[in-house]
């Protein structure tokens, strides 16, 4: 049938869906339906899941066993080894086989046909046969009958022989067919080989399927044939079939033995690989161990070593390895114990003097009114230095506290915006003096968390009079959110922002983002070091954004309930009047001028509608209708975002821009000053 004539076979799944999809309803559509949960999806993958369920164990037994990945590639390997080898032996034996039949074979043919041409020209013309009166036969039938039986006497069961009319090659096979053993001429004798010997004069021969008439099996065997004249001239064809069962059992024989010795030999490498490789893996496996029980802290832990070979010294080495680490973890310990106890010494024994420098540095502050200016000014800049230092003592004994692990934390519930207010109150006037404000946002609910008060307010403190200091006489933003199983506070300034990479470096201890310059102003460098321990000792996180002439933002993360992991933070680390979010913002209001003014033009009678202008700090004004709660990404520590709903409060003022943040883009330019939290 030809190409375009091929008719579709009945019921193709393909051909009817075709035919039934119509437009726009081809194997896309069925695809996206399977997959939106049709009966075929969930049970697709039911099957699927079913399917690889028993496999799961198998495959993590195989990529966590180095040996069991050895021994199976050795098994592997020598299998195909084995086979290749069978295959190669088996075939020469076969050949060598076959090449000896056919000598055989051919020695024995041709004996057989010169016989039979030496008979038929010692016969005189007509004298073929006597009948019972003397009389000869005149047909050479008779004389093939016995010329048959006589060569075929010699062979028993090695050969056959027929003998063929040359002019029964074409309609008539079997007329005047002679053959012995109950031999079938029509099915044994191949018709090519046929051809070949009534046009040719040699000896032709091919291997063929041996057909008996009593109900003998069939067999192969190896045919040669020649054509010949009788005693009357007339040409005849003569065959010799010699069965080749002796040499298929020869062949089988061989094959057996290949097999069961190729068994023997593969199971025997995979033994040999198991006994090798275990004496590899068993040390590595007990070098990963101890190594494990090493990084857990159990610094005694030795491997066993016998012997003197590469894995006995691999043992000595690891142990001389395990050993100079503890001495060298030893001597770290025992430096950082008495760094500590030194710094945590001399805090203790520096608060006497200090204190006796307060008294007559108080002294001398009180009465500053009757000394001259320069000295005046020298008392007030001693009681501001003396401030600071005793702000550091108390800083380096809260470090010696956290390095020691002595910190403990007095958590119980309490809401945080008591916390809050009582921090802004205490910021206020430092807020006033720089000439901005300390705008509170997600107030209007309970924030409820179980934290320890007094170190929740040291870090909202601090968070909160670095942005005052380091706004730049822009207003302060201080978000609250509670969402899932977390609460979270972000306080937001609009100053010199963070350079990238700062943002994580802001919480080293003594950090100070341009090195070259004196800390002669500011706080003691140990505030946000100690206020990210606070937030851990809570297990919470404390983590800052900032960009360059953007402000930065610090948000921490507290577990509602003591000792509850934290999946993700109410409010994101990047705020939303970002730069970033703004020219997205941005952005999408023209895309939506677009697509409106596109509508417009479509419907007669509507006019362009128009979009509020952006708010100073780049935020989209709210518009008109009942508030919905709305979700915020989370951004992971080191993963992805969770989307975490928000209480329909957080939305609310939402955008309270100081008018100072007029000035935000023009001064994004500028390069701010150091920030030394």
């Amino acid at each position: 049938m030809s190409r375009g004539s091929a008719a579709p076979k009945p019921g193709k799944p393909g051909v009817r869906a075709g035919r039934a999809a119509g437009p726009g309803r081809g194997p896309s559509r069925v695809n996206r339906l399977l997959q939106d949960g049709t009966p075929g999806g969930p049970v697709l993958r039911l099957l699927m899941r079913w399917v690889r369920r028993p496999l799961l164990p198998a495959l993590r037994l195989w990529r966590r066993n180095i040996q069991l990945r050895v021994v199976a590639g050795t098994l592997l390997m020598s299998l195909g080894v084995v086979l290749l080898l069978g295959i190669v032996v088996i075939g020469q034996v076969r050949n060598g086989l076959l090449d000896a039949k056919e000598k055989a074979a051919q020695s024995q043919a041709a004996g057989g046909f010169s016989a039979a041409q030496d008979q038929a020209s010692s016969q005189p013309d007509g004298q073929v046969g006597s009948g019972e009166g003397g009389a000869t036969a005149p047909s050479s039938l008779n004389w093939r009958s016995d010329l048959v039986v006589q060569l075929a006497s010699g062979g028993q069961s090695a050969f056959n022989v027929v003998a063929l009319s040359s002019d029964s090659a074409g309609t008539a096979p079997s007329r005047g067919a002679r053959a012995s053993g109950g031999v079938e001429p029509a099915t044994s004798i191949p018709a090519g080989l046929r051809d070949f010997v009534a046009q040719g004069t040699g000896t032709f021969q091919t291997y063929t399927r041996i057909h008996y008439t009593d109900g003998k099996a069939s067999e192969a065997g190896l045919v040669l044939g020649k054509r010949l004249n009788d005693v009357e001239g007339n040409s005849y064809e003569l065959y010799y079939l010699f069965p080749l069962t002796q040499e298929e059992e020869s062949l089988s024989l061989v094959k057996t033995t290949l097999a069961t010795a190729g068994l023997f030999v593969v199971v025997l490498l995979g033994a040999i690989a198991w006994l090798v490789v275990r004496q590899v893996v068993t040390p590595v496996r007990m070098a990963a161990g101890i190594a494990e029980r090493l990084s857990a802290g159990r610094l005694q832990e030795r491997m066993k070593v016998t012997g003197e070979d590469d894995i006995a010294r691999l043992g000595e080495a690891f142990n001389k390895m395990a050993q100079n680490l503890q001495l060298k973890i030893q001597q770290l310990e025992d430096l950082s114990r008495m760094q500590r106890r030194f710094v945590s010494d001399v805090s203790h024994e520096l608060r006497t003097p200090l204190t006796t420098v307060r008294m007559a540095a108080d002294v001398i502050y009180e009465a500053r009114g009757d000394f001259d200016p320069v000295t005046a000014r020298s008392a007030e800049l001693l009681g501001d230095q003396l401030d600071r230092f005793e702000s550091l003592l108390s800083d380096l004994l809260e470090i010696s506290r956290f390095d020691a692990g002595a910190a403990a934390l007095d958590a119980e519930p309490i809401d945080l915006r008591v916390v809050v207010r009582r921090v802004i109150g205490g910021a206020e006037p430092l807020a006033e003096r720089k000439g901005g404000r300390i705008v509170v946002v997600g107030d209007e609910q309970p924030v409820v968390a179980e934290a320890d008060p007094r170190r929740v307010e040291r870090v909202l403190r601090n968070l909160v009079v670095n942005a005052v200091e380091h706004g730049e006489g822009r207003d302060v933003v201080v978000r609250m959110a509670a969402a899932g199983g977390a609460v979270a506070i972000a306080v937001r300034d609009y100053g010199v922002g963070l350079k990238p990479g700062e943002a994580t470096r802001v919480f080293n201890r003594f950090w100070r983002a341009d090195p070259a310059r004196a800390r002669t102003t500011g706080g003691t460098g140990l505030g946000l070091s100690i206020a990210l321990e606070d937030a851990r000792l809570h297990g919470g996180w404390l983590q800052a954004w900032g960009e360059p002439g953007g402000g930065s933002q610090f948000r921490l993360t507290l577990p509602r309930t003591a000792d509850e992991p934290l999946r993700g933070s109410p409010i994101p680390l990047e705020p939303d009047d970002s730069r970033r979010n703004r020219e997205r913002a941005a952005a999408e209001g023209r895309a939506a001028e677009m697509q409106d003014a596109a509508r417009s033009k479509a419907v007669p009678g509507r006019g362009s509608a128009g979009h509020p202008p952006l708010s100073p700090g780049g935020q989209i004004p709210p518009r008109p209708g009942p508030s919905q709660p709305a979700a915020d990404p989370t951004a992971l520590p080191g993963s992805g975002a969770r989307v975490v709903a928000r209480q329909a409060g957080d939305r609310a003022g939402e955008s309270p821009v100081p008018a100072q943040e007029a000035d935000q883009d023009r001064n994004a330019d500028r390069e701010g000053t150091a920030r030394g939290r």
